[in-house]
């Protein structure tokens, strides 16, 4: 392990680690009760997601959300995330639940980025 990923793992520094996250562009429809929101995915990772934000969106940090991602033409992932950070621009999600079918297909879809590790500011 470098020195840096040492210091962000025990907290000495302002970088910390986090599951590494695949760019890819799909569309995502996100809802909750009867609020539904048709977005587009930036990044995933093995834990969360992260979306452009919805105009007209008014959700807050915690609230739980269904998201519809449909990857080329066979693979549909339906999951329930937490919103976990908000910006003007962006809406982080972390996973809450995957359906047991659902999860080797995320899986497979991250590849090698389901293991990988990578250093990130706040």
């Amino acid at each position: 392990m470098s020195r840096a990923e040492d210091k962000a793992r025990n907290g000495s520094d302002p970088e910390q680690l986090r599951p590494a996250r695949m760019r890819i562009e799909t569309t995502v429809l996100m809802s909750r009760g009867d609020e539904s929101h048709s977005t587009e995915l930036v990044d995933i990772s093995a834990t969360g997601v992260l979306l452009r934000r919805p105009l007209g969106w008014h959700g807050e940090q915690g609230q739980s959300w269904i998201l519809d991602m449909i990857f080329g033409h066979d693979l549909h992932i339906h999951l329930e995330a937490q919103v976990a950070r908000i910006s003007d621009r962006h809406l982080g999600f972390a996973y809450t639940r995957i359906p047991e079918d659902k999860q080797v297909p995320l899986w497979n879809l991250l590849g090698g980025y389901a293991d990988i590790l990578e250093l990130w500011k706040d």
